[in-house]
């Protein structure tokens, strides 16, 4: 109860004196931060977005005023603090930034779960699938020409030039040494893998919900390959993130996915899922902990699938991405509910281990 009685102190230095303020001055510790990036209307009641089952379920019911990020904080009774980043990466990296340099949270112990909806490649899961990433790759950090001004006037241009995005510095696509003449900083980060082993490790047997509608739809997807993920159950798996601030749709799209992925991680992620805040999540989180505000390697990122990003047999890229809007995803309810229910796990298991996990970050080896 410790931390209510701040809390209560925090809104009477709102109308108060200096000397609350310094009463109130001692920060409420977080265990764990959950991040969804977006909610429809209110945070329960309606419609949900990506926030409103953790509010409802883990009994978010404390609301903290926020005017300097996106949306009003919301904290529970065992040291769970929710935050909605706003969509895209300058939101994300505000909102986080805002949150890290909040004087009434202590977050030297907190472990961060980004836990929202994204598209999936066919070839690597299916609808309402969970993601667990290790790579979190930037789509934006780019040069880029008109598609239609490709070079093409010899083979070698064609072989060459599979895409008008070039990498910051370079001069060709996926040009060698990789290496950015600007540096890395941004175009990729790598979570602490042993924290992502453990999280998979203990919801990977999770059973996600399936429906009629999205097991139809699956079906339409990599229809030349029988064994395909696209045609599984939704299942929890491993795979790598593509994080743009502009949603681009389509197999050719995909395709520079997986080649994006491949070459800003040297060749060791492999891209399953996109989203478009969670480079600018990190970026904060890396700088916040560079000022030693928090822990860089207590970070998970948790997509799930509400649609696929690309056309399915029959459609055009342009009729797919017609369809393809928020809430009208083809597995927009199931998704949310598999980012609950995988990510709660990990979640309720911290806060239940804390006298354990506050100081030492979970592996699966003892």
């Amino acid at each position: 109860m410790r931390h209510f009685a701040t809390l209560l102190l925090l809104a009477t230095a709102v109308c108060g004196s200096a000397q609350t303020v310094q009463i109130a001055s001692k920060p409420i510790e977080i265990k764990v931060v959950v991040i969804a990036m977006f909610e429809q209307g209110a945070d329960t009641g309606d419609v949900p977005g990506e926030y409103q089952y953790w509010v409802e379920r883990e009994h978010l019911s404390t609301v903290l005023p926020f005017p300097q990020g996106y949306h009003d904080l919301r904290l529970n009774n065992d040291g769970i603090l929710g935050v909605v980043t706003g969509v895209g990466t300058a939101r994300a990296a505000a909102t986080i930034m805002a949150l890290g340099n909040d004087p009434r949270f202590d977050l030297t112990h907190a472990y961060f779960l980004v836990a929202g909806i994204a598209g999936i490649d066919p070839q690597i899961g299916s609808l309402g699938s969970a993601v667990w990433s290790d790579y979190i790759v930037d789509g934006d950090l780019a040069h880029e020409i008109d598609a239609r001004e490709i070079p093409q006037a010899t083979p070698e241009d064609r072989k060459l030039w599979t895409t008008g995005y070039v990498p910051l510095g370079k001069s060709t696509p996926f040009e060698q040494p990789r290496a950015a003449r600007f540096g890395d900083d941004g175009n990729a980060y790598h979570l602490n893998s042993a924290l992502v082993d453990w999280a998979f490790n203990l919801t990977k047997d999770t059973e996600l919900p399936d429906t009629p509608a999205i097991k139809a739809r699956r079906m339409e997807y990599d229809t030349a390959n029988p064994a395909s993920p696209a045609h599984r159950p939704p299942f929890v798996l491993r795979g790598d993130n593509l994080s743009a601030s502009t949603f681009w749709h389509g197999k050719l799209m995909s395709q520079w996915a997986r080649d994006w992925v491949k070459y800003m991680t040297d060749g060791k992620g492999t891209y399953a899922v996109c989203g478009m805040e969670d480079t600018g999540t990190l970026q904060s989180l890396t700088w916040l902990a560079r000022a030693h505000k928090l822990d860089i390697n207590r970070v998970l990122i948790l997509r799930t699938a509400s649609n696929f990003d690309q056309q399915r047999t029959g459609l055009t890229a342009a009729e797919s991405l017609a369809e393809t809007k928020v809430t009208k995803y083809s597995a927009y309810m199931p998704a949310l509910e598999s980012a609950y229910r995988v990510g709660h796990i990990v979640v309720d298991n911290l806060v239940a281990n804390w006298p354990q996990t506050r100081d030492h970050i979970p592996t699966n080896t003892k």
